[in-house]
């Protein structure tokens, strides 16, 4: 092991410490800038800004971005392929362009997210920042277990190489590989989704290998589902590798991670610097209240590649800006609650399959898995969930059918039907899991 261990609490101090004033001013002083970068350089801004009829110089507060039209996903993937490849977004020539990555395309033709190399760099220094927040440090040994296939986390492992932990590329090798590798080179953290941190553990267990004695991994961070920002289930995957889980979120459309917990674990220091956020109320499009859930809507600050002016991701969230006991002062990011595309109406009742996993993972009689089905018999919508019960359990279905039934209904307010299965009945998910079965059709849910 390396032995040069620095104990400094941040990376960038004035920045990480400096008051919500100085945050506000830094923020307006690179909206204002950026802005005009992108009415100036990208056709479809111009364009855009010019129908709403505002211009960059408009603003002189933080809220009058609310004035300026928002942009979403399909409109990104509608520009690429009017003008491919890159699009007429984008505010850059190619030639100045040197990364690109590309979204899954799960839901549609994927989207390319080019960057600059300034772009590039300035990404790359915000996820030292974070990682170093999280407590990682040269004396480290990082297993990156990512995909480097255009996925847009992949890059991120540079950004540990940049503190100076020794960097494992491992990407998305199978499960008997990884933990060969975390064994053989002594890993002390990795990064990967909370569905595969669960099921990679368990997977150890069933090899004889036991991740709190066996492996090295203290830390690991996780990213792409709700979990790590569930308590419970942050819990369990710690009890599972006796490790500290720290949650992450990012997107494909601007970077890697653009927010991440410090080791105090209470919410997500946001890249304040690089992205404004707003948080809406996804019906009205007005703000909603501090702490309260509503649609994350995001702007650059400094991405000159490919801009993005509002832009809407879909998914609920809540923020507080209340300082951190760890003395940093951006705002915080208190949890990805889900996505308007997972959300569930349930009789009027909207329901996110993270608040049912909460529930059962707080319960030690279950494993942890789930799924939720919906259909709509007699016209009127019902909700099954299964969980499976753990082996060698004591009791009865019926006394885990009532208490799951009713912590459902007194924490969503819905009424479920409860379908109890054996251990090891729900399929392990080596990525991101999927966790509703929707079978009612076309069915409105905002």
């Amino acid at each position: 092991m390396k032995q040069n261990a620095d104990h400094r609490p941040y990376w960038d101090p004035e920045l990480e410490t400096q008051s919500r004033a100085e945050w506000e001013a830094m923020k307006l002083d690179l909206l204002k800038t950026h802005l005009a970068h992108a009415y100036a350089n990208s056709p479809w801004y111009r364009k855009s800004f010019d129908a709403a009829g505002v211009h960059p110089d408009d603003v002189n507060s933080l809220d009058d971005l609310r004035r300026f039209p928002t942009i979403d996903k399909a409109t990104l993937r509608e520009r690429q392929q009017a003008k491919p490849l890159l699009g007429d977004v984008v505010a850059v020539p190619e030639e100045e362009v040197v990364y690109v990555s590309s979204s899954s395309g799960s839901t549609g033709v994927p989207t390319v997210s080019p960057f600059t190399q300034e772009d590039f760099d300035a990404w790359m220094d915000y996820e030292a920042r974070q990682f170093w927040s999280s407590g990682l440090r040269p004396t480290d040994r990082y297993c990156h277990s990512l995909n480097f296939s255009l996925f847009i986390g992949g890059p991120c492992v540079l950004g540990a190489q940049k503190i100076g932990a020794l960097s494992i590329h491992a990407g998305t090798v199978p499960s008997a590989r990884l933990l060969t590798m975390l064994r053989n080179f002594q890993a002390t953290a990795m990064w990967t989704t909370p569905s595969y941190a669960w099921y990679l553990g368990e997977t150890a267990i069933k090899e004889g290998i036991d991740p709190k004695t066996d492996l090295a991994v203290k830390r690991i961070f996780v990213a792409g589902e709700p979990g790590g920002s569930i308590p419970e289930t942050r819990a369990r995957i710690e009890e599972l590798w006796g490790a500290d889980v720290y949650d992450y979120y990012g997107l494909s459309d601007i970077f890697g991670s653009c927010a991440g917990m410090c080791e105090e674990k209470n919410g997500l220091h946001w890249a304040e610097d690089h992205i404004h956020v707003e948080v809406i109320d996804p019906e009205t499009g007005e703000p909603v209240q501090p702490g309260e859930r509503g649609e994350m809507v995001l702007t650059t600050l400094q991405k000159k590649a490919c801009p993005l002016i509002r832009f809407r991701t879909g998914d609920i969230v809540s923020f507080t800006e209340e300082p951190c006991t760890c003395g940093r002062t951006s705002q915080r990011l208190m949890g990805v609650h889900g996505r308007l595309d997972d959300m569930l109406l349930i009789r009027g009742v909207n329901i996110f399959p993270s608040d049912v996993e909460a529930i059962i993972r707080k319960d030690r009689d279950f494993t942890g898995e789930y799924r939720l089905i919906v259909d709509r018999p007699d016209h009127l919508d019902r909700l099954t969930v299964e969980a499976e019960r753990i082996h060698g359990f004591n009791g009865t279905d019926e006394e885990l059918k009532k208490r799951l039934k009713d912590h459902i209904k007194a924490v969503t307010g819905v009424g479920a039907q409860i379908s109890i299965l054996d251990a090891d009945t729900l399929p392990r998910a080596t990525h991101k899991a999927k966790r509703v079965e929707d079978k009612r059709g076309q069915v409105w849910t905002a």
